[in-house]
């Protein structure tokens, strides 16, 4: 079984964001990767006077992007923000739509939502780029747009609240360094790696992908891992993120050592075509969100880790900033950061920090903070599990 010693992990600090600015041009491969990065002012970090709409607001347009292919949406994000929102805005009306995945159907929610005296919203992108019509629609009626966890292309959104995705790449691609570093799984020169990416309408599977070759590319280069497939998955399916995998231990003859997964939902998929082949457990496969699907299998061995992301705090960050926007206060102290978008332009962001999790510190993280309880992780496990389990 894999050893998931976790030996670089950062500490959940509340509400905390980043001090270092990263001010990265977009990436020149061509993907088009958004940067996170420089600290804004005073000035832009004030309530832009153009949202006319929202001073006074308390409806409150809710917009998120699916539910099937990442559950935390509605498992999660939908109550954190209800509660979050009613606590900021004791008097608010939230109109809630779920895209289900389909862009064309947010479009419609969000024409639904401003027709229904929306003055605010608040929207998770299912396509990054074609949202920011919503954006510019809203725009036309004086109403402000901030981005919720996945970034919209359109320097007329007025905030962008996530977690650093970057960041989340490069803690995913390092902890791979490390483990074959320390020759975790048998791992040695010439390790073969297939990297199974989200969807590319998505501007933070853009960045986990980014992150993760900052940390992998080095033993790319030196031919210590050899990267054998490299493809995003479109929309995130986890069926087609399975049939990659199965397609890819066809070719490499079951040759295959690594699995960079960009999240917990494709990464379940990707074991289960592992176990097909009797190497669930022995192959190192990484995973995000914390899902209770991605604790589990990290806790009975065939996942190596995933990545935590404090979703109460990017829901609170969220309603501190509708607040602000409703009472005409400046947000700078909330809004801290800048990121870049493509074609030019930055939208002041809350940028929150990702932590990462593996057997090691399941019990520190996800349990201790309440977001999974001992129970639900440890339903239908052996006892002893992780050391979890009892």
């Amino acid at each position: 079984m894999f050893n998931r010693r976790l030996r670089h992990w950062l500490p959940i600090a509340g509400l905390m964001f980043l001090a270092a600015c990263s001010g990265n041009a977009p990436n020149a491969n061509g993907d088009g990767e958004a940067s996170n990065g420089g600290t804004a002012n005073n000035q832009q970090g004030a309530v832009n006077t153009e949202f006319s709409a929202a001073e006074g607001c308390n409806n409150v347009g809710v917009l998120l992007p699916e539910s099937d292919t990442s559950a935390r949406y509605e498992a999660y994000d939908r109550p954190l923000l209800e509660r979050e929102l009613k606590a900021a805005l004791p008097d608010v009306t939230i109109q809630y739509s779920n895209a289900n995945g389909n862009a064309d159907t947010q479009q419609n929610q969000a024409e639904a939502a401003l027709t229904k005296g929306a003055c605010i919203l608040v929207v998770g992108p299912n396509d990054s780029e074609k949202a920011a019509t919503i954006v510019q629609q809203a725009k036309a009626s004086g109403v402000p747009v901030i981005a919720y966890d996945r970034l919209i292309q359109d320097p007329d959104t007025a905030f962008y609240v996530s977690f650093d995705n970057e960041r989340v790449g490069e803690l995913q691609g390092q902890f791979i360094v490390d483990q074959f570093k320390a020759g975790e799984l048998e791992l040695q020169r010439g390790a073969n790696l297939a990297m199974i990416n989200g969807s590319q309408t998505d501007s933070n599977a853009l960045l986990f992908r980014q992150g993760a070759l900052k940390a992998l590319q080095p033993l790319v280069d030196s031919g210590d891992i050899n990267l054998v497939f490299d493809q995003y998955t479109p929309n995130w399916e986890a069926a087609r993120a399975q049939s990659a995998m199965e397609g890819i231990l066809t070719k490499e003859s079951n040759n295959v050592q690594i699995v960079y997964v960009a999240n917990d939902g494709l990464a379940n998929t990707v074991i289960a075509a592992l176990r097909e082949q009797n190497l669930a457990g022995k192959v190192l496969v990484t995973g995000q969100d914390a899902t209770l699907t991605g604790i589990q299998n990290i806790l009975s061995g065939t996942q190596a880790m995933t990545i935590y992301k404090p979703i109460a705090e990017e829901a609170r960050a969220t309603a501190q900033l509708v607040a602000a926007l409703s009472r005409g206060e400046d947000a700078s102290s909330i809004a801290d950061r800048q990121t870049e978008i493509q074609g030019g332009g930055q939208i002041r962001s809350v940028l929150l920090d990702p932590v990462v999790v593996d057997q090691s510190n399941v019990a520190d993280t996800v349990i201790k903070d309440g977001f999974l309880t001992k129970e639900e992780v440890c339903q239908g496990l052996p006892a002893g599990a992780g050391g979890v389990c009892p």
